[in-house]
């Protein structure tokens, strides 16, 4: 009923004989629907009561009792009072609020029936499809909330609610551009909206547009200057845009209004890392494991700390937290058949040893696997496929298999995660084993190096300029080829090793006649260590090639940013893994510039040593 046909039907009243008029069913239903708004649920139920009474089919009256007994918490009797208004009148009015109530009783199939029907009526009404993608998003149908709210947006382009789920879900599902413009949405209509401003922020951390991730987080905290939350994402901002002595105020302000916030501690420790400042950062992790007991973000940062400075035995043993870290190494199984960590005999036993980080790791611990062998365990090896041909013929290992995810592993007794073989055997600084396991590269691939490269009549040098893009520190450790650049200055042959080539680095690579590029031929970690050896200095990142080419001896000038991984320790040049590698670190700056002018040097003296030698 329009609201003029209920002030018509209000007026209209009949008098008894000889008594006072009497209210008509839709009066009856005005007066109730004014005691419902001023709080008074009896007087607007009695009023009902009389209307249907007099009308047992007023619709009005129906849907306002399903509305008192919504609010009186009489989920089921709501429902069936709407259901009867809607059969005298499927108003829309009078669907959404069947709806919304069977939602709320956990019905939602049924609801979700309701707001079909009300589209099918009024399909260009905004609320419906926002309705629609609450029960969808009810439902754990994301993607198809997620039209319903994209469609509310397109009728109305201005709708907050339909916006912020829009926001939500598209960040979910990593589509984070998007995201950013459904918050934006958000902010548009209400510039002031903290939420929204906040989640904006974090699409832009996501994306690493770290200056847009500032610039919202410093509104935010505008908006609210006592928050921790909005203090920390300052905080994080600035880390992330490598100003981490800024942010460590930030964290300090967050933590004088919460001081025990782990999430606030967490990112202290991490700035005081990009700080070089590691016995304050191991306080905090040390203060984190008192307030959360068993928080193994925490130990697993501690352990980090604990290694870099050279404290193995604590550094080891911490490290086995990273099992509790949610997500780690997902595609390492979760055996039934114990873990050996050292303590155990395995005389006589079949240990399977598993990679559980990157290649590279894999690489650097693999000189443990002849001592596993040697304490008389046989020795099952598993690996990516890419190393497989490299580690097959190590000594000790009976077995090497090629990891898949439905790869049937032959019986064994115990096993052990790669990484954890330092732990296993209670590795120090001065017991670190040799890099020497790998057998002889095959001559004939060397053979075919060398003519392949032909002539050496000037420095050969293998270049690796970037690691995996995926890694959590690339944006740290890898650079752009064209930073790289002012080595081509040095009167040497540069060979590319470089694997999986960045846009921006292939289209600069095709036009670098002074770089070969051989990579489509090294289908495998055997291949490249091939080539490797035939070269005279390998200068790359921190990546796999750094453990390969130091693996098998060759000069590896290893480029460093300034807050390195912990296995080249801190504060030298050297590295007690590999005698043949040079460590060349970012300083405060935390730019590759000055690094690669210092390794050019060096590399300008090498050449000039390796041509008076071949005169």
């Amino acid at each position: 009923m329009s609201r003029s046909d209920r002030k018509e039907g209000a007026t209209s009243a009949t008098a008894g004989p000889g008594g006072p008029a009497v209210l008509s069913p839709a009066a009856l239903y005005e007066a109730g629907l004014a005691h419902l708004g001023g709080g008074r649920l009896l007087d607007a139920q009695m009023c009902c009561e009389q209307a249907l009474a007099a009308d047992p089919n007023h619709a009005d009256s129906l849907a306002l009792m399903g509305i008192i007994a919504l609010q009186s918490g009489q989920l089921d009797h709501a429902v069936a009072w709407f259901s009867r208004a809607i059969r005298q009148t499927p108003k829309i009015d009078y669907l959404t609020s069947l709806g919304f109530t069977l939602k709320q009783t956990g019905r939602l199939d049924d609801a979700l029936a309701v707001f079909d029907k009300a589209i099918q009526l009024k399909s260009d009404d905004a609320e419906l499809w926002k309705h629609m993608g609450s029960v969808l998003l009810a439902q754990n149908r994301g993607a198809e909330a997620l039209l319903s709210y994209q469609q509310a947006l397109t009728i109305n382009p201005g709708h907050r609610d339909a916006a912020w789920q829009c926001g939500l879900l598209l960040r979910q599902q990593q589509r984070l551009e998007e995201a950013v413009q459904a918050f934006t949405v958000c902010l548009t209509q209400q510039p002031d909206d903290l939420p929204a401003l906040q989640m904006r922020a974090r699409c832009f951390a996501d994306l690493k547009r770290y200056d847009d991730y500032l610039a919202d987080a410093e509104r935010a905290q505008a908006l609210a200057p006592g928050d921790p939350i909005t203090c920390n994402n300052v905080g994080d901002a600035l880390v992330r845009l490598g100003r981490s002595a800024e942010a460590l105020r930030w964290f300090d302000q967050a933590l004088a209004a919460r001081p025990d916030f782990v999430e606030v501690l967490l990112n202290k420790g991490f700035a005081l890392l990009q700080s070089l400042r590691f016995e304050e950062a191991a306080e905090v992790y040390r203060r984190i494991l008192v307030v959360e007991p068993g928080n193994a973000k925490a130990e697993w940062q501690l352990a980090h700390v604990e290694l870099q400075c050279g404290d193995f035995a604590s550094g080891w043993a911490h490290r086995e937290a990273r099992w509790n870290v949610p997500g780690f190494s997902p595609e390492y199984p979760r055996f039934v058949q114990p873990k050996w960590l050292g303590k155990e005999d395995i005389a006589g036993k079949t240990i399977l040893i598993e990679e559980d980080e990157g290649f590279g790791d894999n690489i650097q611990f693999a000189r443990y696997l002849p001592m596993v062998a040697a304490r008389g365990a046989k020795v099952i090896l598993v690996v990516r496929e890419a190393l497989r041909p490299l580690m097959a013929g190590v000594q000790g290992v009976s077995q090497c298999l090629t990891f898949a995810p439905d790869l049937q592993r032959p019986a064994f007794d115990m096993h052990c995660p790669i990484m954890s073989l330092p732990l296993a055997f209670g590795t120090t600084l001065d017991s670190i084993p040799p890099a020497n396991y790998l057998p002889p590269l095959p001559a004939d691939r060397i053979a075919a190096w060398e003519q392949r490269l032909g002539a050496h009549d000037r420095l050969r040098v293998g270049l690796v300029w970037a690691g995996n893009p995926h890694q959590a520190n690339d944006g740290n450790r890898s650079m752009p080829l064209s930073t790289l650049l002012p080595l081509l200055d040095v009167d040497a042959d540069f060979i590319s090793l470089q694997k999986e080539l960045r846009p921006a680095d292939n289209a600069l690579l095709a036009q670098q006649s002074r770089i070969r590029d051989l990579t489509t031929e090294l289908t495998n970690f055997a291949e490249t260590a091939a080539l490797m050896s035939c070269l005279d200095v390998v200068v790359t990142v921190c990546t796999s090639a750094a453990h390969l080419a130091a693996t098998v001896g060759r000069p590896t000038w290893i480029m460093l940013p300034h807050l390195a991984d912990w296995r080249w320790l801190r504060d030298r040049d050297d590295s007690p893994w590999y005698p043949s590698a040079r460590l060349f670190r970012q300083d405060a700056s935390r730019r590759f510039e000055p690094v690669v002018a210092r390794v050019r040097d060096e590399l300008a003296a090498k050449a000039a040593g390796f041509s008076r030698t071949a005169d």
